[in-house]
């Protein structure tokens, strides 16, 4: 699903919204995750999962169609890790 789905999906479920609306909450949702992710927070949805980021140490990576060593930098990554209600969700048969 991506963003515009999102959206609709919303607008359906929400008829009394109107569609900027519903396009301001969602990117304000989504602008306070980066923000807090930026300033190395974590950010907890119960029932959905967690937003954090990781950081990855320098180290020799190789290039696959070469084969020929390279140096991979040091980098900060965002890592979601989902929640327990959600993989039960998923796996509900």
């Amino acid at each position: 699903m991506i963003k515009s789905d999102l959206m609709k999906k919303i607008a359906e479920e929400n008829p009394h919204l109107y569609y900027r609306d519903i396009e301001k909450i969602i990117n304000s949702i989504l602008s306070e995750i980066t923000l807090a992710l930026e300033n190395g927070k974590r950010v907890e949805l119960r029932g959905f999962g967690a937003f954090a980021v990781k950081q990855r140490n320098a180290r020799q990576g190789r290039n696959p169609k070469t084969g020929s060593k390279v140096d991979v930098k040091e980098k900060i990554v965002p890592y979601f890790k989902s929640g327990k209600a959600l993989r039960q969700k998923m796996n509900e048969v």
